[in-house]
């Protein structure tokens, strides 16, 4: 039969197109049984206000283009980085940063790992705190005031593709922008914010208090990523199946 096969180009793309068929049949059609094939955890919310507007600005900057955020599950990749990423961490994300090429660390598990004027100083100057790093500098975030008035309808937009914005949520877009920039020290509904936006990052990002800049927002963004998820909630349950 294989001889066959090799002598015979009809047959053999005949099998070529029946291998292929079966193939993806065995993936595609198991996908039409089930309601979702992101995983289901717990801790995921949308971007506030202020992390998205910081979103918008990185992808503007296109720093995507030298971080990824997305930590694949191999050994030396969790013990660098940490718990590989799931598919619900990018679930709200319009698009997502995934990322192809790693000039710079992958930054899906950044959050936290430094203070803001950690971020801060990195951003103004990158030879600052890491030497040999190639990254060019964005001290021009630090003096440039956020422009983000719009905040409620890019909410209403990106509800419209499926992120799950409350009506509460798109009205108190400002209110919970300049709130989360501020903190304690602000007169803002931190409560409410808190409620709105669970293991939401508060205060002044960018070491002026004076004003809100692109820098706030920036740090913001990068304060919250891959903080949210519960990892003992989600291995427990890998371990059950």
């Amino acid at each position: 039969m294989q001889s066959l096969l090799e002598r015979n180009a009809i047959l053999l793309s005949i099998a070529i197109l029946i291998t292929v068929s079966i193939g993806g049949l065995v993936q595609i059609v198991p996908l039409y049984t089930i309601e979702n094939t992101i995983e289901k955890v717990d801790g995921m919310r949308p971007y506030t206000p202020l992390e998205q507007a910081g979103r918008n600005i990185y992808i503007r900057e296109g720093c995507y283009l030298c971080h990824s955020q997305m930590i694949r599950p191999f050994r030396d990749e969790a013990e660098r980085y940490g718990h590989y990423s799931l598919a619900a961490e990018s679930m709200y994300d319009h698009p997502f940063q995934w990322g192809s090429k790693r000039t710079g660390p992958d930054l899906a598990r950044v959050g936290g790992k430094y203070s803001n004027e950690w971020h801060t100083e990195h951003l103004i100057n990158p030879r600052a705190v890491v030497p040999e790093s190639v990254m060019p500098g964005y001290s021009f975030m630090a003096t440039t005031p956020l422009d983000f008035d719009n905040a409620g309808e890019h909410l209403k937009t990106l509800r419209a593709v499926g992120v799950p914005y409350s009506d509460e949520q798109v009205a108190k877009a400002i209110e919970d922008l300049n709130t989360q920039a501020t903190g304690d020290d602000g007169d803002g509904d931190v409560e409410g914010l808190q409620r709105r936006y669970p293991k939401v990052p508060l205060g002044d990002f960018d070491g002026n208090p004076n004003q809100l800049t692109e820098m706030d927002a920036l740090v913001a963004y990068l304060q919250m990523l891959g903080t949210l998820v519960d990892f003992s909630s989600v291995d427990a349950k890998s371990i059950e199946r």
